[in-house]
């Protein structure tokens, strides 16, 4: 993307995202990755009026075995470039800090987060808007006071939520909230089941998505899930894939569940991996209509499992009810506040 309008993207960003004059904005970045984002960053924060600084901190060790180990900020043992983060406004994080001890800390300052990893050509694509956000905040609410999620496939799975033990969360794209962490571009909610009020059985179809392995299922994969934790994966290559994952880990809390939400951004695209398969996936995670259901930490949540081992499973097709409320129904939304214009 030529520079100028990686600059103008970054500044419409920086506008919803409640930049401005007086305030301090910082930019996290590891090695050389997404010098050109950070250069973006500086420039919009400038051109909005406020104070800037660009912190780098030395790239990212290899996990073991090749494993995305999420948690794992890079400021662990660096206090001093935390505290120098936790004294701004706004941080642009070009790193990924989610799930880690770091990013709280922040948060808990009342520093607003923004994680930036994907393609610029998504970046702009699915430049959060304020119509998807009020569409993204009725979901919220209706999350929010549910004591019960059901999901149910044509491929079998039925599996049961118990909810009101965690939060309710949104990702819009932009944050303009004290202490609020979002991901450019995103747009979905979720929450998670109480520890151990998870029960039921997910079957993965051709064309679900395994994140971080950023592929599409290939055949039918079976989990059994009891009290909060997969008990029990069935089925072919992708079921070999996933469990081999899991175990590489040697931690039993990478078989626990996490959160559970559904996408909401008709402009993103179920076949995006075709596209840009170097990216994160936050397009697969906000598909319009997607169920997705997380394996792995829950601390994002508040919860007490950090394991580094983590999936997350956007879903197509599936219908889920919220205390026997239909909210997806066959991969489509049946409440119109949800929906865009166009299809109420």
């Amino acid at each position: 993307m030529d520079h100028n309008q990686l600059n103008d993207i970054f500044v419409r960003q920086l506008t919803l995202s409640g930049v401005r004059e007086g305030e301090t904005v910082s930019v996290l970045s590891r090695g050389g990755e997404r010098a050109d984002y950070a250069d973006a960053a500086l420039f919009a924060a400038q051109e909005l009026g406020a104070n800037t600084f660009h912190l780098r901190v030395p790239p990212a060790r290899a996990a073991a075995g090749g494993a995305w180990a999420v948690g794992d900020s890079g400021l662990g043992t660096n206090p001093v470039a935390v505290e120098a983060l936790k004294q701004t406004d706004m941080l642009i994080d070009l790193t990924f800090l989610l799930f880690s001890k770091e990013q709280f800390a922040i948060q808990d300052a009342g520093t607003r987060i923004l994680t930036v990893v994907e393609p610029p050509e998504l970046l702009a694509r699915l430049l959060p808007t304020k119509e998807l956000r009020e569409r993204v905040e009725v979901g919220a609410e209706l999350l929010a006071k549910a004591s019960s999620m059901r999901i149910t496939s044509p491929h079998g799975t039925d599996v049961t939520y118990q909810l009101g033990r965690y939060p309710t969360l949104s990702e819009y794209g932009y944050t303009d909230t004290p202490g609020r962490w979002d991901h450019w571009p995103a747009a979905f909610v979720f929450t998670g089941g109480t520890d151990d009020g998870v029960d039921g059985t997910i079957v993965l179809s051709p064309g679900d998505v395994l994140l971080p392995f950023n592929t599409y299922v290939q055949s039918p994969v079976t989990l059994t899930i009891e009290k909060g934790f997969v008990t029990d994966i069935r089925g072919g290559l992708d079921a070999e894939l996933l469990s081999s994952y899991i175990k590489s880990f040697d931690d039993p809390r990478g078989y626990g569940m996490s959160h559970v939400g559904w996408g909401l951004d008709e402009r993103a695209h179920w076949h995006g991996l075709t596209q840009f398969p170097g990216g994160m996936g936050m397009e697969l995670r906000s598909f319009y209509g997607n169920v997705m259901f997380s394996i792995g930490p829950n601390n994002e949540l508040g919860g007490p499992n950090d394991t580094p081992c983590h999936f997350d499973i956007p879903m197509r097709g599936c219908s889920l009810f919220l205390d026997d409320e239909a909210i997806v129904l066959d991969g489509d939304l049946t409440v119109p506040e949800m929906r865009p214009a166009a299809r109420r």
